[in-house]
């Protein structure tokens, strides 16, 4: 027996990036007006204005692919150009979106989706079941290489298949009609509808897709079904979307385009805003002080933090007390305060605040302080790595970070830092973005920045990302122990007993130390008055479905 769910979910959390605006004429158009001898004559109108709202990426975009643009410079452009069977709301809850209805099975492991008859991809063609099935296998095909397939590994059949020891026809994903999708699960997922807000989760249009491989590339070959179609992509300068007609919510989008630029410097961002090139900025962290009180400032919850990762493979990191000595080497206080100055909290674990628990306390406020600045004890557990490692001197240390002026300057305080309490001397290496992620991917970094945005509220989406094997773990380290943990917790329906397990999983991570966190996300922004309706969802992505400009 099934019952059917007008949906919602658990409220989330999190996530990511600044837009902007701007309006232009979009020309004249004639009315006829009654003139005083009653005859009728054409007059000039009042020019309609194109309402067009102008945001900064930052860079370019990794992929279009939505399997493959698991990242900040894709995910926002990709949850407006696309939708999936579920979309957050404006109150951050999972709603149905292109599908209409949504029926779940009394176990909880069977989902069908109705997809509505006005789903149309932005061709004018209609969103089929075999659409979602396309795409999601897409995603799990081990040759795609997918960062994100993990997430699908709740569903029968995923994970054998993503890792090569499966056949697609066994993942539990079928189109029964034309409009009707089906899923089976391989346990009850509390989080699923929230889980397949994700883009990675989007569909792909199967015959344009099957005739054009690349189709994802180029503004005039993408396709996409969501409130936004892709009009015009320079690489690497900028992109624009115009709103899609065929959209089944047309009426609800309220902006006539959307241009993005591409400047990576959080100063030249700025002056772009107040010169009006930007609608939206960030705060560049020298004038965080005197920003802070405007009223254009907003600053909304964001589930992530930034880090650093370790690869264990490389010396001196193979030693744990050496790890430790670095991380505890790292003053997170003074960093949020003198060198980031957006208000962001220090990260004292992995697992962020705003997560709560059945006892109806924070996560972080249970698990404590598990990383806290102490530079007696760092040379203490230096000495003592040395000493296990038989150095008499400190292999070299080569810290990477990505282009840009935020990170260089974080990456230059842990410098100093390390200098100041362990006596070591750290060199810095700057890699452009496009080519710092293949990298860290491939283990070529001894020690390099890392971010982490959740993709649904529960703190073992974070958690999961260091199990052995893991593609978001890009630090080598395999601990067995931690293995079971998550997998035992994955299975757990005790809420109390699995929210234990939880934050036993946090404390181990930070013991091992294959990572060392900095602060945790914020999303503090410049944004004109003109601008209305851009709604960023604490666990989720920017969405432009519901803005608008004056």
């Amino acid at each position: 027996m099934k019952k059917w769910l007008s949906l919602f979910v658990v409220a989330l959390f999190v996530l990511v990036l600044s837009a902007c605006t701007a309006t232009k004429d979009a020309g004249e158009k004639p009315v006829t007006n009654t003139g005083n001898e009653g005859e009728e004559k054409e007059t000039a109108a009042e020019p309609e204005t194109e309402k067009v709202l102008k945001l900064n990426n930052g860079n370019e975009p990794t992929s279009f692919d939505p399997s493959v643009g698991f990242d900040a410079v894709s995910w926002n452009a990709l949850n407006n150009l696309m939708e999936g069977l579920v979309r957050l709301s404006k109150d951050h809850l999972a709603e149905p979106a292109t599908a209409e209805k949504i029926d779940v099975s009394e176990d909880g492991l069977t989902y069908t989706f109705t997809i509505r008859d006005d789903a149309k991809w932005s061709n004018g063609e209609p969103v089929l079941a075999s659409d979602f099935v396309y795409g999601w296998l897409h995603m799990l095909n081990p040759e795609t290489a997918s960062p994100a397939a993990f997430l699908a590994y709740f569903i029968d059949g995923a994970e054998a298949y993503n890792s090569g020891e499966g056949a697609a026809e066994d993942v539990a994903i079928k189109a029964l009609e034309e409009k009707v999708f089906e899923v089976k699960l391989n346990t009850p997922t509390e989080a699923f509808l929230n889980i397949i807000t994700n883009p990675s989760f989007f569909p792909v249009n199967e015959k344009v897709a099957t005739e054009n491989a690349t189709w994802y590339t180029e503004a005039d070959t993408f396709v996409g079904n969501g409130p936004f179609k892709l009009a015009a992509w320079e690489h690497d300068v900028s992109f624009t979307f115009e709103k899609n007609e065929n959209y089944w919510d047309a009426d609800t989008v309220g902006l006539d385009k959307v241009e993005w630029a591409m400047v990576d410097d959080s100063n030249t961002e700025y002056q772009m805003y107040e010169t009006g090139e930007l609608d939206v900025s960030g705060v560049p962290s020298e004038l965080a002080d005197q920003l802070m009180d405007s009223p254009e400032l907003k600053n909304e919850d964001q589930a992530g933090l930034y880090f650093y990762r370790f690869n264990v493979s490389q010396e001196p990191f193979t030693n744990k007390k050496i790890r430790q000595a670095f991380g505890i080497a790292v003053d997170q206080q003074e960093i949020v305060e003198f060198v980031t100055k957006n208000g962001e909290k220090p990260a004292e674990g992995f697992v962020p605040y705003g997560f709560v628990g059945p006892d109806g306390k924070e996560f972080r406020e249970t698990a404590g302080k598990l990383v806290e600045f102490d530079a007696e004890k760092a040379k203490t557990l230096l000495a003592e790595g040395m000493a296990e490692e038989g150095y008499t001197e400190l292999p070299e240390v080569t810290l990477t970070y990505s282009t840009s002026d935020t990170h260089k300057k974080i990456a230059e305080a842990l410098q100093s830092k390390f200098k100041e309490v362990l006596g070591v001397d750290v060199t810095l290496q700057n890699v452009e973005a496009s080519v710092f992620a293949t990298e860290q991917k491939e283990f070529k970094y001894q020690l390099s920045r890392s971010s982490f945005l959740f993709d649904y509220a529960d703190p073992v989406n974070a958690l999961e990302s260091f199990i052995t094997g893991s593609s978001m773990n890009r630090t080598t380290w395999s601990n067995a122990e931690f293995d079971k943990l998550i997998a035992d917790i994955k299975k757990e329906t005790d809420e109390v007993k699995r929210w234990q397990m939880l934050i036993q999983a946090d404390a181990l991570l930070m013991d091992e130390m294959p990572i060392f966190p900095v602060h945790y996300y914020n999303q503090v922004t410049l944004e004109k008055p003109t601008v209305s309706g851009i709604v960023r969802h604490p666990v989720g992505y920017m969405d432009l479905k519901w803005a608008n400009i004056e």
